[in-house]
């Protein structure tokens, strides 16, 4: 093998470790905070959901506040269809989704393309 081959090599594994290490690695997890009778959570969208896992309390409405720092196609809705949402999120601007997380469990929240993937947890 060449030096040229090996160096390409090389780059195209480093390639591979950095894509996947961006959209596998393990995300923040954040509890909603409480504004009177609200639920409250911030989550940053740029190349996915920080924090990936949002836990929150069951039969306590809920805003979920979704602040958008891209313009990339794959962000621009996000998904949550346990609680049938499904709206378009602005580039660079603040949207607030507001639910009512009535049953207990995990549930899926995606783009609308379902490359972007966090979690909701709803407890008792």
């Amino acid at each position: 093998m060449t030096a040229q081959q090996i160096l390409v090599l090389v780059a195209g594994v480093a390639i591979i470790v950095a894509i996947n290490w961006y959209f596998l690695a393990p995300r923040k997890q954040a509890t909603s905070t409480r504004s009177g009778t609200t639920q409250q959570v911030e989550i940053e969208v740029r190349g996915g959901y920080n924090p990936g896992t949002v836990r929150v309390k069951r039969g306590v409405p809920l805003q979920l506040v979704f602040n958008r720092q891209e313009k990339a196609p794959c962000s621009e809705e996000i998904v949550i269809p346990d609680f049938g949402v499904r709206k378009f999120l602005a580039p660079f601007a603040r949207t607030t989704v507001e639910i009512m997380p009535d049953k207990v469990g995990r549930f899926d929240m995606t783009c609308g393309m379902s490359m972007l993937h966090g979690t909701l947890v709803v407890e008792a």
